[in-house]
């Protein structure tokens, strides 16, 4: 068949509040090369610092995301998106007020092997 319609992405707990509706990717549809997801993180949610070894673009839909990145602070806002290659020490945060809403297109598809998340101080 030439194509795959998603009708049934997978949800993927998050600790946190984080929701994960991943369409495209390793647990939803067996594909490494990429992985594409919908993701709201609640207000107040973060998760520890990262080097993945995947590219990741984020599209911002609704709200705010923070991103620190190799020593800087960029607020995402909604109708902007970033790049954040691989190998970059990164902190996903939402400490506004309102949800974060955002998809986001990792190259190679998301692991939790490949994330490189630090431990929790």
């Amino acid at each position: 068949m030439p194509f795959f319609h998603q009708k049934k992405p997978i949800s993927i707990p998050v600790p946190g509040g984080k929701t994960i509706e991943e369409h495209f990717g390793i647990p939803s549809t067996g594909h490494n090369a990429v992985s594409i997801a919908y993701m709201v993180a609640p207000s107040g949610w973060s998760e520890p610092f990262q080097v993945p070894s995947f590219d990741e673009w984020t599209l911002m839909v609704r709200g705010e995301k923070q991103i620190e990145a190799d020593g800087q602070v960029i607020v995402l806002r909604a109708g902007e998106s970033i790049l954040i290659q691989k190998g970059t020490r990164v902190r996903y945060s939402n400490p506004f007020s309102e949800d974060a809403e955002y998809w986001s297109v990792c190259l190679p598809a998301f692991s939790i092997d490949s994330v490189n998340r630090e431990p929790e101080n």
